[in-house]
């Protein structure tokens, strides 16, 4: 017989609560299940953060934080038990723990932090949001789905379909493989490690790009990109920032509305296209390799390495093969320099 375990706050929650300090080092209350029973887990909480690993061993375990600044123990607990709701159990293999509240409360006098810590088998898919707090995920494989209104996200060692969105909070991945799919709309990325399909996005910070091979989208409306060692098709934006691009193999396709851009390739493999409004382009490509060039500068452009190059030459244009051809390269920004090594 399967069994089933709800914890709702009562009389049994509050035996569980006297017995630990209402604080964020130790679990308010704690829950376990055979780990080998776990398929999914589905959690929410709000005003508190996320944390789920896949590191379980014989049990998985659920481990619920509640904590308020300044206020006893006895006052958050009596807090919790008036004006929240804990569902903890396991049903059809899948591991749900949500937190609710019971009404519509005035959070200053009756709002607590509450915060889910969860331990799972590594073959586990995820479902997870919070209004209030971070999400912290890893060690895990399979369909991973989560987000945040209001904290940061931080992804490490996981494969599969990846999906995370924050509102508020910068984004940290490393070490994830497969599809991946993570947006922010109020802060940076930082990215590294990574293979697979990888598409970033962020409306109001800065892209850091370290160590990544596959098709990469990143793109971001209000900082700079950086990216160093970047195997693969790279196609990167941003309409208030610098590029900077060192270490790439591949292809490239990428443009800033809000600084210069540097770009060094490390190997061609197909076209790189770069588009600079308003700033100037250093570009470095491979020296004895062979290229179809298209460059157009509103100011001027300056080369250094060129050879074998049969073409036309102006001030501001340079348009023509390099040995026998080879990928298409072309750039345009107010002024460029192309150098080959």
């Amino acid at each position: 017989m399967k069994k089933l375990f709800v914890l709702f706050a009562g009389v049994l929650l509050s035996a569980n609560l006297s017995a630990v300090r209402a604080d964020d080092k130790k679990p308010f209350m704690t829950q376990k299940f055979p780990a080998a029973s776990i398929k999914s887990v589905e959690a929410s909480t709000s005003g508190g953060s996320l944390t789920v690993t896949g590191d379980a061993g014989s049990e998985a375990t659920v481990e619920v934080y509640v904590s308020r600044d300044k206020w006893s123990d006895e006052q958050i607990k009596q807090t919790f038990e008036e004006n929240y709701t804990v569902d903890i159990k396991v049903n059809g293999g899948k591991l749900i723990a949500e937190v609710k509240s019971k009404k519509i409360f005035n959070w200053n006098t009756q709002g607590l932090s509450i915060s889910l810590k969860i331990s799972v088998p590594k073959q586990v898919n995820s479902n997870l949001e919070t209004s209030g707090g971070s999400i912290s995920i890893s060690d895990l494989s399979g369909t991973q789905d989560f987000k945040t209104s209001g904290g940061s996200l931080k992804a490490e060692n996981l494969s599969g379909k990846i999906t995370g969105r924050t509102s508020g909070g910068s984004i940290t991945a490393a070490n994830l493989d497969d599809n991946i799919d993570l947006s922010t709309s109020g802060g940076s990325i930082t990215a590294k490690n990574c293979n697979g399909n990888i598409k970033l996005k962020t409306s109001g910070g800065s892209l850091r790009l370290d160590n990544l091979s596959g098709d990469i989208d990143a793109g971001t409306s209000g900082g700079g990109i950086t990216a160093n060692s970047i195997k693969g098709s790279l196609k990167a934006g941003t309409s208030g920032g610098s590029v900077k691009l060192d270490g790439i193999e591949g292809s490239v396709d990428a443009k800033t509305s809000g600084g210069g851009m540097n770009v060094k390739m490390v190997s061609v493999s197909d076209n790189v296209k770069l588009s600079v409004s308003g700033g100037s382009l250093n570009l470095t490509l491979p020296a004895g390799k062979g290229y179809n060039l298209n460059m157009k500068a509103s100011d001027n452009v300056e080369t250094s390495g060129l050879k074998d190059f049969r073409g036309n030459v102006a001030a501001r244009s340079l348009d023509g093969t390099v040995s026998n051809g080879g990928p298409e390269i072309s750039a345009n920004a107010a002024r460029i320099k192309l150098a080959f090594e």
